[in-house]
């Protein structure tokens, strides 16, 4: 048994972390704000804010030490330097949460690899960089074991189905209702999704596994194309065939920066991962696929307001919709006129 400290506890990955934890016969204390869900039975607490870093630190201090600290909530460069002053010599082994969107894109090879240059796209994603950079440094020095997991985009049941311009619920109302969805590009590029229970998994095996120290591990699910995506969803929910309306990238991004950025930095890329080293190494296999997390999300989507919203609450998404067609109709016909 080995005593584990869960920065986080009760978010999307670690609530069945825990879970998964507690059956292998760990130890579990969850360290958060106490302000998110509610710790379950035989999982102890540490209240404290890790922004507040001094407090922080002096939390770290008194509590002992542990035989591996689970960061689930690290996203500020600041907050990968704090964690390295709490825990150095107070833990052997430092299990980092990062993400598949540290790497530089576009990609220069397929299924990318953990060996793949890092960059980002995204500020989300340049800031992960940093902190892998910290952690790894951390582990060079010998102030603590590191092991780095970039998970794939991953959902649970109740929630993420992802669209061009993540306005989920007014999407999700329009594909229930028939009408036209916006499709960023062609709707071709190759997108990965992980149910949180499998996810969860690599983690647990990645705790206090020799073979896993100073390593970077994909945690990659089911590949699907966007449309592919988008028409299981329907399929499973019992909704009309979508119909699409391609919009490029660069123009949805340029048209409308605030909800085409995530087209723009993420799903215009194709999402290929190399899975082998966490198959080899933590016995990492992905078993729900795309349809089972559709039909496991579809009573809790159908029964829980706010889940599907009115399209109606979204008036700029017709707007683009119409624009689009306006000037892509004068196009067509200048180009025919003779």
């Amino acid at each position: 048994m080995s005593n584990i400290l869960l920065i986080g506890g009760t978010g999307l990955i670690s609530t069945p972390m825990t879970r998964q934890l507690l059956a292998c016969g760990h130890a579990v204390t969850h360290l958060n704000r106490g302000k998110k869900g509610t710790t379950p039975a035989r999982v102890a607490q540490i209240v404290a804010d890790r922004q507040q870093f001094a407090a922080f630190e002096a939390t770290i201090a008194a509590s002992g030490a542990w035989d591996c600290v689970i960061d689930m909530c690290c996203f500020e460069p600041a907050e990968a330097d704090s964690c390295v002053r709490a825990f150095r010599g107070r833990t052997k082994q430092f299990v980092f949460c990062s993400t598949v969107d540290v790497y530089a894109r576009p990609t220069k090879k397929f299924p990318i690899t953990e060996d793949e240059p890092l960059g980002g796209v995204s500020v989300y994603g340049k800031k992960k960089v940093v902190c892998e950079q910290t952690m790894t440094a951390a582990h060079a020095r010998g102030d603590f074991a590191v092991t780095v997991i970039r998970p794939v985009h991953t959902y649970h049941d109740g929630g993420g189905i992802h669209n061009a311009t993540l306005n989920n619920a007014a999407v999700l109302g329009r594909l229930q209702r028939g009408l036209p969805v916006i499709m960023q590009g062609d709707g071709q590029s190759l997108w990965c999704a992980v149910h949180a229970e499998d996810c969860a998994a690599a983690f647990v095996g990645a705790t206090g596994n020799p073979n896993a120290l100073g390593r970077a591990y994909h945690t990659g699910g089911a590949l699907m194309t966007w449309e592919t995506k988008h028409r299981t969803v329907c399929e499973v929910f019992g909704w009309p065939a979508p119909t699409f309306v391609h919009i490029p990238t660069d123009l949805l991004f340029a048209a409308w920066p605030e909800r085409g950025r995530i087209s723009a930095e993420n799903f215009s890329f194709n999402n290929v991962f190399d899975n082998t080293a966490a198959e080899r190494d933590l016995g990492f296999r992905y078993t729900i696929s795309w349809r089972q997390g559709c039909e496991r999300m579809k009573p809790v989507f159908l029964s829980t307001p706010g889940k599907i919203a009115d399209p109606a609450t979204d008036p700029m998404y017709d707007r683009v919709l119409a624009a689009w067609t306006k000037h892509t109709g004068a196009m067509t016909e200048e180009l025919a006129a003779k």
